[in-house]
């Protein structure tokens, strides 16, 4: 039987604290991998701990978001960082930009796989509707996983609320943030769901970072195994 694959985000500026969560979430349960956003990559020392990091799965969410030339020189900007299992641009990037990214990383890094993500674990239908959009948030989801799907991606970062729409059209990878542990605080996140049910609702892997690092990292981690039992 497979380990549930969990990525655990290292969302922190401080490098110290990210070799105390690499260390403390070392587990026989659990296929562990790290995930590090632009707080991590932007902090000093950060880009330099991740290219030093081996035999690690490491996912390199940059949610890239610009036009084609610039977005797939972002991705040859990287290519010294071979040990990068993955990379995110976002769709609402759009399709000229997703193909020249996953262009650029065939050419850059043949491993590196790209992974598109759709809407924010953070919008709910009503803030959405803020930023322009009349449609609901599994109409846009919808959307943004057919045009990742044309584009040939590797995987999708979506929402658990979405995943059973995700599933019906996508057969890649498909990752899930806003995961929380039972009893755990939601903070800024809007759509969560629960590491069973998100397993269950087809996610292949699951990004966690407050219900990991936050306290005590080996009893979250155990909290994590026990509640996939």
């Amino acid at each position: 039987m497979k380990k549930p694959k969990i990525f655990v985000a290292c969302d922190t500026s401080n490098v110290n604290q990210v070799k105390k969560i690499i260390s403390q979430t070392k587990n026989n349960h659990l296929d562990i991998g790290y995930k590090f956003g632009l707080e991590f990559f932007y902090a000093k020392g950060g880009r330099q701990f991740i290219s030093k990091l081996k035999k690690k799965k490491i996912f390199l969410d940059l949610k890239i978001s610009d036009i084609s030339v610039t977005s797939s020189a972002a991705i040859r900007s990287l290519k010294d960082l071979k040990n990068i299992s993955y990379i995110t641009v976002h769709a609402n990037a759009g399709f000229e930009t997703i193909k020249a990214v996953k262009k650029m990383a065939k050419q850059t890094n043949k491993k590196l796989k790209i992974l598109v993500v759709t809407v924010l674990t953070s919008f709910s239908n009503s803030s959405i509707k803020k930023i322009g959009h009349t449609k609901s948030i599994n109409e846009i989801v919808k959307k943004q996983v057919l045009l990742a799907k044309a584009c040939g991606c590797h995987g999708i970062v979506c929402a658990g609320s979405d995943l059973k729409i995700v599933k019906k059209i996508f057969n890649g990878e498909i990752i899930t943030p806003g995961i929380r542990l039972k009893g755990d605080n939601v903070n800024d996140q809007k759509r969560v769901t629960g590491p069973a049910e998100a397993f269950k609702n087809g996610s292949t892997s699951l990004v966690m970072g407050r219900s990991i690092i936050k306290g005590n990292i080996k009893k979250n981690i155990q909290r994590l195994i026990e509640q996939l039992k």
